[in-house]
């Protein structure tokens, strides 16, 4: 195979990391990538448009799978199991395109700040589940809720539901909700419309922020290589899939039993578009926090590892995910609608119903600390599992583009880890939580913008020919043309769609937070932006000849080829034998 090196732009040419090791077995790829479907921020600000359009939402999820999840699985995966890099390094692909990878890791970087809060959020509930009263239960939140505030809760309706006093409520406040709000001491209200320069730390955060940080450091000092982190994925998953079904049976026993999968079964239909497109996004997420993960993730596989088999698998587990955080999501609201005895006039205030009204919930039921112990792991289990993902491939992509890191990457490793703890105790503030949800927006975006680019790049750019006799050659087996045609043409369909939507919805987050957040939303989600353009003109920069001629050379792969000897050989010979064939073609013609 005929490619070209860096040498010729006064680069140096790609160098591999001999040490950073594969999978202990293969089946560690595909837990590591159905982990990453654990990342359920978005889920939580989408739920509401999705939740309404039912059983309807579980078949989009399967649509979705086919027209667009695992095409692009593949694609990722096709990058990092070929190249044996990161998702920068692979980008040797078109390295004028390099900046996504850097856009990546800036993505990464800042969805792991803020993402903490979903991992401290269970562990403040796991701790105060072992008092003999949950202060978020109606026995409970009396100790320290001010009844002068004139705030009703569910628990009002629970004493008065026989008299004349609860037809007098509009709106009920739950439990557990207002006890998340009484530790930043501000009130929802106050959180989400009238905020002011209010950055004054909640020292219990801070505490709980600590407590998850020394967790994900004390994962990486024990599991650091590659076989023995992915071995711990591997259990971690398994334990937590297994612990979501626990949970989602017991939740199918929640007052009111079954009723919920009438109104489930039977959706309304002018909720279609709007719920099917909050899937769309939903759905997005399968990549992981900073749209790279599948890439270095599939890295450490063997070069020949039939990575469109294992896309289905990874899809299905992915789907079942969403599935069954749906139905306990929708089992929730109905709890709480049924709480207000299905009336109109009467609304529950039941925020981020999946991992805070969730608690009053479990409160209702027979054992609540055992229960609410239970499901507060699994939540918790879930962002460990997708935090230490995310560092680890943004580690791994580092240390395969910067051979200096190598020899230092404890350093880096805790190095690393200590930046994000301690950039993450902004999160602790009301300011950091309101801008919690906009950043969630603005992600939104980022995602469909890079997999439209990325489709470019691969089918387009680098081309259909070559992609198609690569990922054969990798395989060993040929690739469908309606695969191709999936690739090409239907999945950027859906990504150009909705990519307007996605930045309706971010403009539309914009609208009521402070100055000082619009400034950080540009600085941590809009100057990254500016990787893709401005490593685009620094690689045209390093290269000779007329400007065309420079673009070209640019988009055209460098030292992309099997890293292990005997693969890369006979890579060279398959391209050579290509070559000679159409030239005989050529000439024939």
């Amino acid at each position: 195979m005929v490619y070209e090196t860096s040498y010729g732009i006064g680069q140096k040419p790609f160098c591999p990391d001999p040490n950073r090791g594969k999978w202990e077995k293969p089946s560690d790829f595909i837990f590591a990538c159905i982990g990453l479907a654990l990342k359920l921020d978005v889920f939580d600000i989408l739920f509401h448009s999705h939740h309404n359009l039912g059983i309807f939402g579980i078949w989009l999820y399967f649509v979705y799978m086919v027209i667009y999840l695992v095409p692009i699985i593949v694609i990722h995966s096709f990058m990092g199991q070929f190249s044996s890099s990161g998702f920068i390094s692979a980008f040797r692909l078109s390295p004028v395109f390099k900046g996504m990878g850097y856009l990546s890791v800036c993505l990464s970087l800042s969805m792991l700040i803020c993402y903490s809060i979903y991992a401290a959020i269970p562990l403040l509930f796991i701790i105060n589940s072992f008092r003999p009263t949950l202060p978020w239960s109606c026995e409970g939140f009396t100790a320290w809720f001010n009844e002068s505030s004139g705030r009703s809760t569910i628990c009002d309706v629970r004493i008065n539901r026989e008299s004349s006093a609860f037809q007098d409520y509009t709106s009920l406040e739950v439990p557990s909700v207002l006890y998340f709000d009484n530790l930043f001491n501000s009130t929802r209200e106050d959180r989400f419309t009238d905020i002011n320069d209010d950055f004054e730390l909640s020292w219990h955060f801070v505490g709980l922020f600590a407590m998850v940080w020394a967790i994900i450091s004390l994962i990486f000092f024990k599991f650091s290589e590659t076989a023995k982190f992915g071995k711990f994925i591997r259990y971690m998953v398994i334990a937590t899939l297994g612990l979501l079904l626990v949970c989602f049976v017991r939740f199918c026993f929640l007052p009111g039993g079954f009723s919920w999968l009438n109104k489930y079964a039977a959706p309304k239909p002018y909720n279609f578009v709007e719920s099917s497109v909050s899937t769309f996004f939903i759905a997005m997420q399968a990549f992981g926090a900073g749209w790279g993960s599948v890439i270095a993730l599939s890295s450490f596989n063997s070069f020949k590892t039939n990575i469109t088999s294992y896309s289905w698998i990874i899809s299905f587990g992915q789907i079942f995910i969403y599935i069954m955080f749906s139905l306990i999501s929708a089992m929730l609201e109905h709890h709480f609608k049924d709480l207000a005895d299905d009336s109109d006039e009467v609304d529950v205030m039941n925020s981020w119903v999946r991992i805070l009204s969730s608690a009053s919930a479990l409160s209702t039921m027979s054992w609540p600390n055992l229960w609410t112990l239970i499901y507060y792991t699994t939540l918790l289990m879930a962002a460990v599992i997708l935090i230490t993902t995310q560092i680890f491939t943004v580690l791994q992509s580092l240390f395969d583009e910067f051979e200096e890191l190598r020899v230092r990457k404890q350093e880096a490793t805790f190095g690393l880890i200590g930046g994000l703890a301690f950039c993450s105790i902004f999160f602790c503030t009301n300011h950091g939580i309101a801008f919690f949800s906009t950043f969630l927006a603005d992600a939104i975006f980022h995602h469909n913008f890079l997999h439209l680019l990325l489709l470019l790049v691969v089918l387009w750019i680098y081309g259909r020919e070559r992609f198609q006799q690569d990922i054969e050659f990798m395989l060993g087996q040929p690739f469908a043309f309606w695969k191709i045609f999936i690739l090409r043409f239907i999945a950027p369909i859906c990504f150009v769609i909705c990519l307007p939507i996605g930045i309706d919805l971010s403009l539309l987050n914009h609208t009521w937070i402070s100055v000082e957040l619009h400034v950080m939303s540009i600085i941590m989600l809009g100057l990254p932006l500016l990787a893709i353009p401005g490593y685009g003109l620094y690689y045209l920069s390093q290269s000779t000849g007329a400007f065309w001629d420079r673009l070209r050379r640019s988009c055209r792969p460098t030292d992309w080829y099997p890293v292990e000897m005997e693969h890369r050989q006979q890579y060279e010979k398959a391209g050579d034998d290509t070559e000679m064939t159409n030239q005989l073609t050529e000439e024939q013609i």
